[in-house]
């Protein structure tokens, strides 16, 4: 069964929503500091800590795009972004969707993913378990 976590674009959020190739863009940013992380250390850190490649299919062609595991122990993530209509109000989200195949380690993965994507644009964050985390400024 699939399992879905949002991280939703508030008021308060860094950016008021996000396109598909933005958070490609955030995603490459993110390999690239763990690689720098990697480089002071003395290892393949970037390998480890994000064990995927980016990929996409015809059919989600901007809506959304998968990362495919490179390692035995993790298979695949879904990201999309969207927006929901709650109330006549509109609210962005991006999604992260774990498929029936997704394995433990993929889910690990996912919640470190949208914790950092969470924080770095202040968005309210609905994880796989149903816990919400607010990054965002709050009164």
């Amino acid at each position: 069964m699939a399992q879905s976590a949002y991280m939703y674009f508030t008021d308060g959020s860094a950016v008021p929503s996000l396109s598909l190739e933005e958070l490609k863009e955030r995603l490459l940013h993110y390999k690239d500091q763990l690689s720098k992380t990697g480089q002071q250390l003395g290892w393949g850190y970037s390998e480890a800590a994000f064990p995927y490649t980016i990929e996409s299919k015809p059919e989600g062609e901007g809506k959304w795009f998968y990362l495919k595991g490179t390692d035995p122990s993790y298979k695949n993530l879904i990201l999309g972004v969207g927006g929901s209509s709650e109330e006549g109000d509109s609210r962005p989200f991006v999604q992260i969707v774990l498929t029936s195949g997704s394995t433990i380690g993929d889910k690990n993965k996912g919640n470190e993913l949208c914790k950092y994507l969470a924080k770095l644009l202040k968005a309210e964050l609905h994880l796989f378990n149903g816990r919400i985390m607010y990054f965002n400024p709050r009164k």
